[in-house]
């Protein structure tokens, strides 16, 4: 049996830099040194990521393209690549996991890792995070932070403060201390609304929280977060890492170029997203209950509706059905729309719920998988509801009869 190691500080967080600026940056010289900005370059676009040189004008992601071109006359806007994201992110992954088993990831371009079970075959934490940092470079050519804490948020803390392209370690015996004059910002789980109501009675600081009594916190902003925001703030945090947590959603959603208050145009953007939600529930082997509408108009206001099923689904045509009663339910007269989203929670495996939903129309099921298959097997032929025949303008489009031919060719 392999003995495991005592480590103090067995949990790194390893977070890539700029990370899709700079995998634009390594493709093309000419974008080295500048300012360069991943996003949507029109009136509505909006800043996906930011290169170091750029964040010195104050340029910051989910920042406005527009506001952002003003900040620097001379940005880059580039349009993003996310399947060179994914493929580069796949990589950074097989490099974690060169080193240990216990990744987590949280994104394409962070994760966290459990080394414990690792450092005698690599040495120390710190150690295995520069080796991690290194190999990472040597593989994608890509920078990469580290932080190595005795847990998660002290780990995740570290590798913000490591950027860019450093490691940032902190030994079981000095979080205590290092934590107390850090803003109360820092805190995991502290938004801007949770710190501004701290600050009104008096918190600033992480260790004013720490040495705070948790009944007085938890009347600021309620037990949960409260009890979570004290025991951060003394350094504790027992999350362990979860190499393989499973989806808990599957969404898609569209932030229009122009707001639109046209019902009929509202309902086929509707349906096209139900039915990318449908096919990627399917594809990920997944069915939900808790389906979702989300509404942003033009004001910025969001307002969400969803509704749980007796049994979960991955069946476009359940998605579709619900989502438009969820949507009519907000009683929109003409309302301008910026943005329209669709999501599935409440997961479950796609097979397991197939066994349960015996009373299901199986016609449904089977032209769904023969549109899942056409897709697959025939680069840019779509099977879809008439009507949404123009909303898609670069795909062609089917009727049942070709279907069908097309699944037994």
């Amino acid at each position: 049996m392999t003995q495991v190691v005592e480590v103090g500080e067995p949990i790194l967080h390893a977070d890539m830099d700029a990370f899709y600026a700079s995998v634009e940056q390594r493709d093309d010289p000419e974008l080295r040194g500048r300012p360069v900005v991943v996003g949507g370059a029109g009136s509505r676009g909006v800043v996906a990521a930011a290169s170091y040189e750029a964040r010195t004008f104050g340029i910051h992601s989910a920042m406005p393209s527009v506001r952002a071109r003003r900040l620097c006359p001379d940005l880059v806007v580039v349009a993003p690549r996310f399947d060179v994201y994914r493929e580069v992110s796949a990589e950074v992954m097989s490099v974690f996991r060169s080193f240990t088993p216990l990744v987590e990831p949280l994104s394409l371009d962070e994760a966290f890792l459990d080394v414990r079970g690792a450092v005698r075959l690599f040495g120390p934490p710190v150690t295995i995070a520069e080796g991690i940092r290194a190999r990472v470079r040597e593989t994608t050519g890509l920078p990469c932070s580290i932080g190595v804490g005795p847990n998660k948020f002290v780990a995740k803390l570290l590798s913000g403060k490591a950027k860019p392209d450093g490691v940032r370690v902190l030994r079981v015996d000095e979080v205590a201390a290092a934590l107390r004059p850090l803003p109360v910002s820092d805190l995991w789980g502290a938004g801007p609304r949770t710190v501004e109501r701290l600050t009104d009675y008096g918190f600033r600081t992480i260790g004013q929280i720490a040495d705070a009594d948790r009944r007085t916190l938890t009347r600021i902003v309620g037990d949960a977060l409260g009890g979570q925001l004290h025991r951060l703030a003394t350094g504790v945090d027992d999350r362990g890492v979860t190499p393989h947590e499973p989806a808990k959603s599957v969404s898609a959603e569209e932030t229009f170029a122009e707001d639109l208050d046209d019902p009929d145009v509202l309902d086929r953007h509707l349906l096209r997203l139900a039915e990318k939600v449908g096919r990627r529930l399917r594809a990920s082997g997944h069915a939900g209950r808790t389906i979702s509408c989300k509404v942003r108009f033009a004001s910025f206001e969001t307002v969400t509706r969803s509704a749980t099923l007796a049994q979960p689904t991955d069946r476009t045509h359940d998605l579709v059905d619900v989502v438009r009663d969820l949507y009519a339910s907000l009683r929109l007269e003409r309302a301008r729309v910026r943005l329209l989203g669709v999501g599935v929670s409440n997961l479950t495996e796609g097979d397991a719920a197939r066994q349960l939903a015996l009373d299901v129309d199986q016609r449904w099921e089977d032209v769904e998988r023969v549109a899942d298959r056409v897709a697959e097997r025939f680069d840019g032929v779509g099977v879809s509801y008439a009507a949404l025949l123009d909303v898609s303008d670069q795909t062609s489009w089917y009727s049942g009869d070709d279907v069908r031919r097309l699944a037994q060719d």
